[in-house]
């Protein structure tokens, strides 16, 4: 009987990464991810119910989770927070009034291929479809990434948008993720927009050095620092078991270059709906040189709705997090909505 007919094996499993972290390339990483739910289930201890309803899900939205993730899951544990996260769910397909394929509006705020533009002084660069991780309330699930620019020529319309226009001062790098662009690729295009004289800083939003921690070497710290430009990574963090092992060891490096750290986190239905867990997540990121910047309200994506909490919940955890914790460790709750000017703030 094959294993998509029978009980996932219930024994207690150890799920390291495939190869020795110290040797493996972060491409190895990449390439040698989990992308079947069935392997999955079969690595954590979990039944197989779980893996058939996920690949029934996953088809246009595929599973996808480094192995370096996946140790940090308790085998076994249905509900583990890290596990929510990239677990297909037959959830996803339920229709959900109020829930659309592009929630923050990224279509009318894009003004060439790949260049977002929603927010005065800053302007976004949608490098790559292609992410260390495929999180199940992604609210870019549905973006068209094929019709963005592939490569650093494809990016000159991009690039004169942003020199002709005077109020940028700083470009995001995003995606998916940018830093699954090769080190070469992003210095180049870190280099093009040092050379636009009101561009000032470069902030690159990423969850690589918590998914695959070996992606923060010495190239990326090189490129990072070797322009004019102000570097900001913004990381992605919704759970302290998220920051431990190799992660801390990225992280530091990324502090000690003199590189500012902000963490952003979306309130997630499961996964960090309560006091404790938020709690610890903010003093972690602390702890680690990382600044606790915004908590986001749930993007309502289609597929995402088993995610939502309610914003109420949301006011009173953020209240009881003020009184738990001092002021610089507390993130700004907020919303993002389409066409408006600025993030709303909750709280």
């Amino acid at each position: 009987m094959s294993i998509v007919e029978n009980t996932v094996n219930s024994s207690p499993a150890i799920v390291p990464p495939a190869r020795d972290p110290r040797q493996a390339s972060w491409q190895d990483s990449v390439k040698d991810a989990v992308r079947d739910p069935v392997e999955l289930c079969r690595l954590l201890s979990l039944p197989n119910s779980l893996a058939l309803a996920a690949a029934r899900v996953a088809g246009n939205f595929p599973l996808f989770a480094p192995r370096e993730y996946i140790a940090r899951m308790r085998p076994g544990d249905v509900g583990d927070p890290l596990l929510r996260q990239v677990l297909p769910l037959e959830d996803e397909q339920a229709d959900v009034p109020g829930f659309a394929s592009d929630p923050v509006g990224d279509g009318a705020a894009t003004r060439t291929a790949g260049l977002l533009h929603k927010y005065h002084s800053r302007a976004l660069m949608v490098t790559t479809g292609a992410c260390a991780v495929h999180c199940r309330y992604c609210f870019r699930r549905h973006f068209p990434y094929a019709a963005g620019p592939k490569s650093p020529a494809q990016w000159a319309e991009a690039l004169k948008e942003i020199s002709a226009d005077g109020t940028l001062s700083e470009i995001i790098l995003s995606g998916g993720d940018p830093l699954m662009l090769v080190d070469a690729h992003l210095q180049e295009l870190a280099r093009r927009l040092a050379a636009i004289p009101h561009v000032r800083r470069l902030r690159i939003h990423t969850r690589l050095p918590l998914m695959i921690p070996s992606r923060v070497d010495d190239a990326l710290i090189a490129w990072l620092r070797g322009t004019r430009l102000t570097p900001v990574v913004v990381i992605h963090a919704n759970h302290a078991r998220e920051l431990e092992g190799p992660a801390v060891d990225a992280l530091a490096r990324l502090a000690d270059a003199g590189v500012p750290l902000l963490n952003q986190s979306v309130l997630l239905r499961g996964v960090n709906d309560d006091l404790d867990t938020l709690a610890e997540l903010c003093e972690r990121l602390v702890d680690l040189r990382v600044i606790p910047y915004y908590l986001h309200q749930l993007d309502r994506v289609t597929g995402a709705a088993h995610f939502e909490v309610d914003e109420k919940r949301g006011h009173e955890l953020v209240e009881r997090l003020r009184s738990r914790l001092p002021g610089y460790a507390v993130p700004r709750y907020v919303r993002e909505t389409a066409g408006a000017a600025s993030k709303t703030l909750l709280a």
